[in-house]
């Protein structure tokens, strides 16, 4: 049995969602602009760095709360 969260989603072409597989953590990231794309990690630790440096915060500036949604959906996975 797997176990999907979903990061955020703003449509249907522009979303992020983190699969548990068991050990494994499968991150799939659709955007309009770039088409679809995966991730696998082993560890939480190892997904959390990578969210750190996708999601910079000098990339969302003005939109803070926009940012700390993400991260805490990350955390809750």
């Amino acid at each position: 049995m797997f176990k999907k969260h979903q990061i955020y989603k703003t449509d249907k072409y522009n979303m992020l969602t983190v699969e548990v597989k068991g050990k494994t953590l499968v991150l799939t990231e659709i955007s309009d602009q770039w088409g679809e794309e995966s991730h696998i990690f082993v560890s939480r630790q190892e997904m959390l760095h990578w969210a750190r440096n996708r999601f910079r915060a000098e990339d969302y500036v003005g939109r803070e709360q926009e940012l700390e949604d993400i991260m805490a959906a990350f955390k809750e996975v």
